[in-house]
């Protein structure tokens, strides 16, 4: 076999060739086909801000591992990117350098798009869309449009995290130790208007349908479920002392409610007011309330503060007993949960038992557990488990199960009481007080009301769009956009000012994709019943909750009104980790950016792809090794230099098994278990970093072979396992193998080869090592025929001369024997 000097492949001429010849031919632009099995694939898209980094090359690179691999499978595979344009940063940025937010996010999509097609991604590209263009945000308008007449759409006024440098409302997920999570400047409340979508209307059917996502990891649905947050229990009225009005309280527990010793309300409860209006109690409950709302800006979601509460002056009457309970502002009670008041069970809630202690309250125990009677009336801790109910009037005796249904029918059957579901789940404030967002498309009218704009007069554009020194103030500073008239009456009018969360357009980009330059719809109700759901959704960990139930939220709704006929968007979800130097997530706060342009430049961008694929398991965080880079880079080189050592062999015809010689056979089995290894790691779990270390090992077996048997190694044996390894990696490091199968011969591109075939008896091992144990202890191995039966095999190993030395003339009790694997005997 003729040997080439040519051992270091030049890889920027290399990509800069096929990424041309990909452009020019667009391989990857597809159209539905009924008589194909459709796959999509598909990564959350970015945001625009100038430039990718290495968590980009990872995600990316894995979704085009997924999307090349399907494809010699033969699939039609859908691969579509696309720009989350809209937000804060693009304002910010935009006010920062002086320049218009659509000049310099168009400015940004411009460049990273050029660096997505420098790393040999196969996208689709005529699919491209950017949420900030009208052509997409039009479509928006109108669902939310469609939206309002279905009731899924409200404006109601609220107590919102008002973020002053910003000017923006931020939900509760962007307030990170009461700073805002963008200019981390002092978060505080705010009582204005905003826009609601209807989410909870959803709430049972978002629940119900995490049983159907087998294909999500265990911990995202979890997340996802605590978030719905369901519970199942008694609404039931305490009747307020000397008013006219009662404190409804929700319960899970309505077995403890014997034992209730004071009552908490939210800081936000309607009839705090009412309550201590002119009052001695007046003035501390005020202070306490404002003190309590800026703090809570302060706290994490999860954050278990030190609880703190104030005496209101107010008593309410248990309904049960008739017993005076004191009614306590707490500022660990969420207004949003259940109705804002709880009743307080120390004896069996920990919390209030901590509040109990903290202001001295009495605690009563009602629930004891089952096994053992107590007579502690000061216990130590709460006892939070079912039990047996005791001092509990007519309920006492009744295990805790029994006692909930009879005192929710109790309470249901005198009035005061009944059975209720409720959810941690809130609905969606969708209201931005900034520029660079979809414009909510209502107008106020003094004579009208709110009244929908038309939806011929769709899209309503952005001011300034359409210059590049165009003004960019929120639009309530922009008296030419909200002056208008109404659709309805003609008078003066006044166009809504808010902007949409840009949630609401990640929401649906997924089913845009389907048909993105349609002029009629939102979505092709045709082209989206092929192409959807998505197969395979793949992005990082932190879009667990937000993104993804905001997503199969729009889905139901996109369903509903005639869009969609499908219930979830996501089949499959993968979770890649993050990339990690020195420790910590790579940030330019951190000072420990890699910048992938340098690495691109230095290296080629298949040898970065090889890396980020085989550094770690893509669910697993990938620790930035610059070593592994260089590694990677040998490894390509080395099959580079084989490729090209033994350009000879790929004029031979394959060879019958029974023709085959020794080192043939041996490289010949290599080659079809490499080929299951590498089919099992994409297809089970997606681990490339394994199946790319399996290719390893058959290159170097090659390697192996033709150095040392280079006489006896046949040419059709070696010419389908260098073109197996080329297979194999080319989902990998697509330019260097497409360049390499150009090399060897073949005329068309590796966008139509297939995906190797499996044979499992090319792939079985003619001998096997066995190993012998003796009393459970390794003493000998034995080379044996693949094909031994277990017979044979127990008389081989006690005819082993090593196992008759440990045997020490004893004779065999028992002899177990694991088929190809293992002999123990015991002596």
């Amino acid at each position: 076999m003729k040997m080439h000097n040519n051992d270091k492949y030049d890889f920027k001429a290399i990509e800069a060739k096929w990424q041309k010849r990909w452009l020019d031919e667009q391989p990857y632009r597809v159209t539905p086909d009924p008589d194909r099995e459709k796959y999509y694939v598909l990564e959350m898209f970015p945001y625009p801000s100038g430039r990718i980094h290495m968590g980009h090359v990872r995600n990316y690179s894995i979704g085009d591992v997924i999307a090349r691999y399907k494809r010699m499978q033969g699939f039609n595979v859908i691969h579509p990117m696309g720009w989350d344009a809209f937000g804060l940063p693009a304002e910010n940025a935009a006010l920062k350098h002086g320049i218009h937010p659509a000049r310099w996010t168009y400015d940004n999509i411009a460049y990273m798009r050029e660096q997505l097609r420098a790393m040999g991604l196969s996208y689709d590209w005529d699919r491209e869309l950017a949420t900030c263009d009208p052509d997409y945000y039009r479509w928006e308008q109108l669902i939310f449009l469609k939206m309002m007449e279905k009731g899924l759409v409200y404006r109601k006024e609220t107590t919102v995290n008002w973020c002053d440098s910003c000017q923006t409302v931020l939900a509760r997920e962007q307030v990170i130790d009461g700073c805002c999570w963008r200019c981390d400047q002092q978060v505080v409340p705010r009582t204005m208007h905003g826009w609601f979508f209807k989410i909870t209307a959803y709430a049972d059917e978002l629940l119900d349908g995490l049983e159907t996502l087998t294909g999500w990891p265990e911990k995202v649905v979890t997340m996802q479920r605590n978030w719905i947050g369901r519970s199942q229990g008694l609404a039931c009225d305490f009747r307020i002392e000397n008013h006219d009005q009662v404190l409804t309280i929700f319960t899970t527990r309505p077995d403890t409610i014997f034992g209730v010793t004071f009552m908490s309300v939210a800081v936000e409860h309607p009839l705090i007011e009412q309550l201590i209006s002119g009052t001695e109690h007046e003035d501390r409950v005020r202070d306490f309330i404002r003190k309590a709302l800026v703090e809570k800006q302060r706290q994490a979601l999860d954050a278990e503060p030190e609880k703190h509460g104030v005496f209101t002056g107010a008593y309410c009457l248990n309904p049960f007993n008739g017993e005076r309970i004191p009614i306590f502002v707490a500022d660990f009670v969420l207004m949003e949960y259940g109705t804002g008041a709880v009743m307080a069970v120390p004896a069996h809630d920990r919390r209030d038992f901590d509040f109990a202690r903290k202001y001295d309250l009495p605690i009563r125990v009602v629930v004891q557990p089952a096994d053992r009677e107590t007579t502690d009336t000061a216990p130590a801790e709460a006892y939070v488990e079912p039990g047996l109910l005791v001092d509990s009037g007519p309920f006492s005796g009744m295990d805790s199960q029994a006692a909930k249904e009879a005192i929710i029918a109790h309470a249901e059957q005198h009035g005061f009481g009944k059975a209720r579901t409720t959810y941690r789940l809130r609905d969606w404030g969708i209201s931005r007080q900034r520029y660079w967002g979809t414009p909510i498309p209502v107008i106020h009218c003094q004579r009208c009301g709110i009244v929908p704009v038309p939806e011929k007069d769709l899209p309503v554009v952005l001011p300034g769009t359409d210059t590049p020194d165009g003004s960019h103030a929120p639009l309530h500073r922009q008296e030419e956009f909200y002056a208008t008239t109404c659709p309805e009456c003609g008078e003066a009018a006044r166009r809504e000012t808010d902007t949409m969360d840009t949630f609401v357009e990640s929401s649906w980009y997924f089913a845009r994709y389907t048909s993105p330059r349609s002029t009629t719809t939102p979505i092709d109700r045709e082209a989206a019943g092929y192409w959807l759901p998505v197969d395979q959704y793949i992005g990082g960990v932190e879009h667990a909750i937000l993104h993804l139930l905001y997503s199969r939220f729009f889905t139901r709704v996109l369903r509903d009104l005639g869009y969609l006929a499908i219930d979830e968007p996501f089949a499959n979800l993968l979770t890649q980790g993050m990339v990690i130097k020195d420790g910590a997530k790579m940030s330019k706060s951190k000072g420990n950016v890699v910048d992938p342009n340098d690495l691109i430049n230095t290296y080629g961008a298949d040898t970065v792809r090889l890396f980020s694929l085989f550094a770690a398991p893509p669910e697993r965080d990938l620790e930035w090794n610059a070593q592994g880079v260089d590694g990677a880079s040998r490894f390509l080189n080395k099959v580079n230099r084989l490729i090209r050592s033994n350009l000879d062999c790929f004029g031979s015809a394959p060879l019958d098994a029974d023709t085959m010689n020794p080192p043939s056979r041996l490289l010949h089995r290599r080659t079809h278990q490499t080929i299951k290894r590498v089919s099992d790691n994409i297809e089970k779990n997606f681990h490339f970093n394994t199946a790319i270390s399996a290719v390893m090992e058959l290159v170097n077996q090659a390697t192996t072979l033709t150095a040392e048997s280079r006489k006896e190694l046949q040419p059709g044996v070696l010419r389908p396992c260098l073109e197996t390894v080329l297979l194999l990696l080319f989902p990998m490091v697509p330019h260097f193998c497409e360049e390499l199968w150009e090399l060897t011969g073949h005329d068309q591109s590796m966008d139509h080869a297939a995906w190797p075939g499996f044979d499992p008896e090319a792939a079985r091992e003619d001998e096997l090592t066995v190993v012998v144990q003796v009393n459970g202890k390794v003493r000998s191995r034995l080379t044996v025929a693949a094909d031994i039966d277990n017979e044979l095999l127990r008389q081989q190993a006690l005819a082993d001369e090593r196992v008759r030395h440990f045997m020490a003339g004893k004779q065999a009790k028992k002899i177990i024997v694991v088929q190809g694997k293992l002999v123990n005997i015991v002596i």
